[in-house]
């Protein structure tokens, strides 16, 4: 049986970086909510301008993975950027954009998922947010699926032994 490999992740600055390359306003959009609001290709490309709750900062995403409906807040990094919904583009055509601009910018051979794998590492390694946070963002149902995609780099651990 082949070994379960993780995808590679970014940082929010290498994110940032590959944000600021991309000329595409709905690619943009669909990074963003990839990274920031840990989305599924497929979670993207099907959310609607209605999903969307600007009084209480919220998307509804309707029938996800196991046909589960979810509501997640609002990231500050994606809300100006949902005037750009629905993102018009196929799964397949913005993982190929995706993955060219990332070798691009980084050098890296990511696909869509990892910034996926990236958002939920942020949360829970650098913003501190708890796992059971984490879980309900990225929807979940159990915890030890959260805790496969935490990805810890190891100046991560280094800076936390030596408590800096």
């Amino acid at each position: 049986m082949k070994p379960f490999k993780l995808p590679e992740i970014i940082t929010e600055e290498e994110f940032l970086k590959i944000q600021d390359k991309v000329k595409k306003k709905n690619h943009k959009l669909a990074y963003a909510l990839g990274f920031y609001e840990c989305m599924r290709i497929g979670e993207i490309v099907n959310l609607k301008p209605e999903d969307i709750n600007y009084q209480i900062k919220t998307i509804h995403i309707k029938q996800a993975k196991g046909h589960k409906d979810r509501v997640i807040p609002i990231a500050p990094e994606v809300l100006r950027g949902l005037s750009h919904l629905p993102v018009e583009i196929g799964c397949r055509a913005l993982q190929i954009a995706f993955k060219g601009i990332c070798k691009e910018v980084t050098g890296k051979d990511l696909h869509f998922h990892s910034l996926r794998h990236s958002g939920i590492t942020h949360y829970l390694v650098k913003k501190k947010w708890s796992s059971l946070e984490v879980q309900r963002l990225a929807g979940h149902s159990k915890i030890q699926t959260t805790e496969i995609y935490t990805h810890i780099n190891p100046q991560d651990l280094v800076n936390r032994m030596w408590n800096n």
